[in-house]
């Protein structure tokens, strides 16, 4: 998977902007605030359908402006794919793939596959629990775009759920027909979060045995708040929470709110046993991520068919050297976007295949490519 290029118009800092891509290595140099960042959020947005720095499409367009405008090119293993999208101060964004356009957000899911990495990428491990179910439903979203729309009908209906118990807090509610449209949606959720965790466990151990040379062991476990056995089926998994949340009704009435389901789940992270929240130290939260991020692309790749794009926002000043000599050396079949301040931060072999680009307040010009 390929982007081969991006046109860019009233995005951000970018008045106008059209580039071409190198389909390994692309390197995106220039100081703190001048347009690095930018580029790869309007990749991310081509995949994603939304930013991964703010929830207000109204800050991507330029401040004296009404419109921005993003178009894509993308290309597969099977087929090219134009994604288009205009972004308007006053309705709603249009999306369009191939010309075509879309009725639901969601279905741009699966049309541009990426990973991205970042310093913020830290917080899954570090922050609450919040940042990890993000995580796990930005991810799953992208290989199966079904689980996008399961998830955003279980939100609906726990919010409809929680407001009742809000407005008759204290009060004895009959919530069986609640309970059983919960109850629908959250079992589906739990068993595809199962799924995904076990499989991107194994490989994120394999990934981070071979960073620290054998002498750390990292696993990765789904903390779900309903009792789940790794043979449940989605019936077993309904059935365990229409039972909890009989058991939890008085909490849920005296609290005024849902206190089981998808949207208290968690993610575990321990090394050598230890929970690398609470005992690891700053080096091994970072190696962590990195193994977790490392084991996405393999995990993409297996569940689509061939690498998604990697997106590494100033991330090579965050690790040792030994990590980005890993890192470089795992990018040889995966189109790559870094940014950075400083050229010889990235330690490349001699070998390596690259576009660099400068960029200066929005400006960017070719400095240099090596085919």
């Amino acid at each position: 998977m390929i982007v081969e290029e991006i046109k860019l118009i009233n995005y951000r800092n970018y008045q106008e902007l059209q580039l071409e891509f190198h389909p390994k290595l692309n390197i995106l140099i220039g100081e703190n605030a001048q347009g690095k960042t930018n580029l790869l959020e309007a990749i991310y947005l081509c995949a994603i359908g939304k930013s991964f720095r703010t929830n207000s499409d109204n800050e991507l367009i330029q401040i004296n402006k009404k419109r921005a405008y993003i178009k894509s090119k993308v290309k597969k293993i099977n087929k090219d794919t134009d994604i288009e999208i205009l972004l308007d101060k006053e309705s709603r964004k249009n999306i369009k793939v191939n010309n075509l356009l879309l009725e639901r957000y969601g279905d741009l899911l699966g049309n541009l596959n990426v990973v991205l990495f970042s310093p913020e990428d830290l917080k899954i491990v570090k922050e609450g629990p919040g940042e990890r179910r993000r995580f796990i439903d930005n991810e799953i979203s992208q290989m199966i775009p079904r689980y996008y729309y399961t998830l955003n009908q279980y939100n609906r209906i726990l919010q409809q759920r929680n407001k009742i118990l809000k407005n008759f807090r204290g009060q004895d509610l009959d919530l069986e027909v609640w309970d059983e449209q919960l109850a629908k949606y959250a079992a589906p959720i739990i068993i595809y979060r199962r799924n995904f965790i076990k499989r991107i466990a194994i490989l994120a151990r394999l990934m981070h045995r071979k960073i620290t040379e054998g002498l750390e062991n990292l696993e990765v476990q789904y903390d779900s708040s309903v009792r789940l056995n790794d043979d449940d089926k989605i019936d077993d998994v309904k059935i365990n929470i229409l039972k909890e949340l009989k058991e939890v009704k008085s909490t849920e009435l005296r609290r005024g709110s849902t206190v089981i389901g998808p949207h208290r789940d968690d993610l575990i992270f321990k090394i050598n046993g230890l929970d690398v929240r609470d005992y690891g130290s700053q080096g091994q939260q970072r190696t962590a991520v990195l193994s977790l991020k490392l084991a996405e692309l393999e995990l993409m790749k297996g569940e689509i068919g061939e690498y998604p794009i990697l997106l590494l926002d100033d991330v090579m000043s965050e690790l040792d050297i030994n990590r980005q000599n890993y890192l470089i050396k795992s990018l040889k079949n995966i189109q790559t976007f870094i940014t950075t301040t400083m050229m010889d931060s990235l330690n490349l072999k001699e070998n390596q295949q690259y576009k660099v680009f400068n960029i200066s307040q929005g400006k960017i010009c070719l400095n240099s490519s090596k085919k």
